[in-house]
């Protein structure tokens, strides 16, 4: 994809707060592009960036096996920034020491400035403040040039750059809010020694993302798997916009969707225009779930699944030979099995590809997140309707029905969720939600209803507030709605007489629960 306007390159190396380093810089007009930790520096140059930011890592640089970026990264000729396992890598690679620490520091701790001006520790940023660590190893000699710039409380080295050479190091995360005063840290490195102007727009960013896709795909035809979701929907609308008619889509109803969706999404989808084929494979899919209780499993079945459709749809298109998924950034990163990226769980856009797949794959959204998503189908004229619908997991309900799949059990999962979210759409809740679920578990519980003893099984409610799904907080509900929630629920869904509440935020949990 051609890079617009000016641009800094973020070498992951494996962090789960990567996507908060582009984030923060995106908040500040600044286009950033995500490299994997082996991009050579003869492909990083190739992008003229305005600086380098080196992500940190689970790793340990004095490991072996750990992660090895090009020393040439160094030698390209603009500011380079190193975070954590990032400025161990830099400390390492230009002559420093970098030594396994009495204890491991992870959380928020104190640190002071040190050694005089600095660059990127200087507006705005006091002569103390609480950072988030998270490292076990630290530096204990500087390579040549280099300052220290702050210090723990324990006599750490928190901070060291080299003025001359425009390189910094962070042994802390400034990309993340438990970090004080991070925002300005970033800032700093962009602009006073980047000499980023910030004027990167997402409409921009439209313009060239349909280019790219035209030049990319030719006259060939793209099939695009539709979920129902704002980010495959996006990006079919998107992509139409580049390749008009050659773009065929498929809704394939796996069984696994909420109350009465399949028959609302293919409405939206007549409203929009898109030239939309339905499949019904409800029956293949519960087939091959029968039996399946282990969440990986489930998710690699369903992802394959997916596939599968989509190619024999495919092959009934003359000329296809694309396939159009809507994974955004969040999915990639916790998707990420290549070495230095550790695994949460797998998505179906990315953890359920066949090593050979007849189609090439076709992501536009990919560094992109989710508000930045619903703000570009805004940009494109989409309906609110669909661009604020809250997110939706690719494998469904497979993921919220903990346990063996059944039809039984999945439609009973479907009335507690439609009951959930239509008393907090009464109210007045729901908007202000980015997500609201059931889910249902494999525990039965001892209850009573009338003068019988009852034995069926439970109900969780999950509510969550987010940005960006990388963290989320429990969402505070008026305890009213929670017990109109509970008494309809145990009232008039067959099965179920026992309703709780998930009050865990992520970390430590994830928002789903499989």
């Amino acid at each position: 994809m051609k890079i617009i306007n000016e641009n800094i390159i973020i070498i992951n190396c494996g962090s789960q707060y990567t996507q908060l380093i582009a984030r923060r810089l995106r908040e500040v007009k600044i286009h950033s592009l995500i490299l994997n930790w082996d991009a050579t520096a003869e492909r990083i140059k190739s992008f003229s960036p305005k600086g380098i930011i080196i992500s940190g890592g689970p790793d340990s640089v004095n490991d072996p096996d750990s992660v090895k970026v090009d020393p040439g990264i160094f030698e390209i000729g603009c500011p380079v920034l190193g975070i954590c396992y990032g400025m161990q890598t830099m400390a390492k690679i230009l002559g420093g020491n970098v030594v396994a620490g009495r204890a491991r520091e992870y959380g928020v701790t104190n640190i002071s400035k040190a050694g005089g001006n600095s660059v990127i520790l200087s507006e705005n940023i006091p002569d103390s403040c609480r950072v988030l660590m998270s490292h076990a190893d630290n530096v204990a000699e500087l390579p040549e040039g280099f300052k220290v710039t702050s210090l723990t409380d324990c006599g750490i080295i928190a901070s060291m750059e080299d003025t001359e050479r425009k390189f910094f190091g962070l042994q802390f995360h400034p990309e993340v809010v438990n970090t004080e005063f991070g925002y300005y840290i970033l800032n700093n490195f962009a602009f006073n020694a980047c000499k980023c102007s910030g004027d990167w727009k997402l409409s921009d960013w439209v313009e060239s993302t349909i280019d790219s896709i035209r030049e990319s795909v030719g006259k060939s035809k793209v099939v695009c798997g539709l979920s129902g979701g704002v980010d495959s929907s996006v990006s079919a609308v998107l992509v139409q916009k580049a390749i008009g008619d050659n773009l065929q889509c498929v809704f394939v109803n796996h069984g696994l969707m909420r109350l009465n969706e399949p028959e609302s999404v293919m409405k939206e989808y007549e409203s929009l225009g898109l030239n939309v084929k339905y499949v019904d494979a409800s029956e293949r899919f519960l087939r091959e779930l029968d039996g399946v209780t282990n969440p990986e499993e489930k998710r690699k079945i369903i992802g394959r699944l997916f596939i599968e459709v989509f190619e024999a749809e495919a092959k009934k298109i003359d000329g296809a030979e694309w396939l159009l998924q809507g994974t955004i950034y969040p999915d990639v990163i916790e998707s990420g099995t290549k070495k230095g990226s550790a695994l949460i769980k797998s998505h179906h856009n990315v953890g359920g590809l066949p090593e050979k797949m007849n189609l090439k794959l076709l992501e536009p959204l990919r560094d992109l997140f989710k508000d930045e998503v619903r703000q570009l189908g805004k940009l494109i004229g989409m309906p609110d309707e669909i661009i604020q619908r809250q997110p939706f997991p690719g494998p469904g309900l497979a993921v919220r029905c903990l346990g063996a799949i059944t039809k039984e059990r999945l439609d009973t999962l479907r009335e507690a969720d439609a009951i959930f979210r239509e008393e907090l759409k009464r109210a007045g809740l729901y908007a202000g939600i980015w997500q609201a679920f059931c889910v249902l578990l494999p525990v039965k519980s001892v209850g009573v209803m009338g003068d019988s003893r009852t034995y069926n099984e439970a109900v969780v409610l999950r509510a969550i507030h987010s940005q960006d799904a990388m963290t989320a907080e429990w969402s505070r509900i008026d305890y009213d709605v929670l017990d109109r929630v509970s008494k309809r629920i145990c009232n008039e869904v067959k099965g179920i007489n026992r309703v709780v509440m998930d009050v865990t935020s992520k970390p430590p949990a994830t928002i789903e629960w499989e």
